[in-house]
C-alpha cells in the first residue's frame, strides 16, 4: 500500500498553525516546527492574560476610586464599608466612570456612605 505523503489532513493542520503564527518573527512563522511552539506557547499567554486583565482593571479602578475619595476626605476602605452599610450595589467600574466623570454625582455617593457609616 502506497503511503500518503502529500495529505490533506496534514497539510490542512499545518496551515492552521501558520496561519495563527502570521506576524510573528523570524522563522516563528514560516517553519512549522518553530511555528508549533510559538502558537501553542502564545495560547497559554493569552489564556494566562485573559484572567490577569481583570485583575488590573480592578486594581485600576480601584485607584482611581481611592484618589477621589481622598478628596471627599474619607478613605477607600471606609468609603466601600458605608456603601455596604447603606445597601448601594454599584460596581467599582461604575464607581470609577462617575469618580472620573462627574465629580459632584461622585460626591452625593460619597455623603450617603458618609451617612451610614455615622448611623
Amino acid at each position: 500500500m502506497p503511503r500518503a505523503v502529500d495529505g490533506t489532513r496534514r497539510s490542512r493542520r499545518r496551515k492552521k498553525i501558520l496561519k495563527a503564527a502570521k506576524g510573528f518573527w523570524g522563522r516563528r512563522s514560516t517553519n512549522f516546527r518553530n511555528a508549533k511552539d510559538a502558537v501553542t506557547k502564545a495560547g497559554q499567554y493569552a489564556y494566562r492574560d485573559r484572567r490577569a486583565k481583570k485583575r488590573d482593571f480592578r486594581r485600576l479602578w480601584i485607584a482611581r476610586i481611592s484618589a477621589e475619595c481622598r478628596n471627599n476626605d474619607i478613605t477607600y476602605s471606609r468609603f466601600i464599608e458605608g456603601l455596604n452599610k447603606s445597601g448601594v450595589t454599584i460596581n467599582r467600574k461604575a464607581l470609577s466612570n462617575l469618580a472620573i466623570e462627574d465629580a459632584a454625582a461622585f460626591g452625593q455617593v460619597v455623603a450617603t456612605a458618609k451617612s451610614a457609616l455615622n448611623t
